[in-house]
């Protein structure tokens, strides 16, 4: 089961930031984050492959990073500098392996000042 630990929403500034956990169901899964803002399609953020390759979309280069604490068996997506547009519903999910292939719960994260 891969456990998002930060469930609960978070309401941040402009420019503020947040970092997401994900705890994958195996020490072998990696992790994928995604967001889906009402009206939109979701969206890749980034990834932390099975190989430990890590990736983030161009869209948020720079402002967001992943990252993994290989003795806690927990991958991170910090979420800096945000904006409004930022606001939607973060999750993730993992990947790998059939067993590897579970959802996360959702969390809210909402800009506004």
């Amino acid at each position: 089961q891969v456990q998002l630990q930060e469930s609960e929403g978070h309401l941040v500034q402009p420019g503020g930031s947040v970092i997401l956990s994900c705890t994958p169901p195996d020490y072998g899964c990696g992790m994928a984050w995604y967001r889906q803002a009402t009206g939109k399609q979701r969206e890749w953020l980034g990834h932390i492959g099975t190989d430990r390759t890590m990736a983030v979309a161009d869209s948020v280069k720079g402002r967001f990073a992943v990252s993994e604490d290989k003795a806690k068996r927990t991958m991170y997506l910090r979420l800096n500098n945000l904006a409004p547009d930022d606001t939607a519903m973060y999750s993730c999910i993992g990947l790998g392996a059939v067993p590897c292939l579970k959802w996360g719960q959702q969390t809210q994260v909402t800009v506004s000042s």
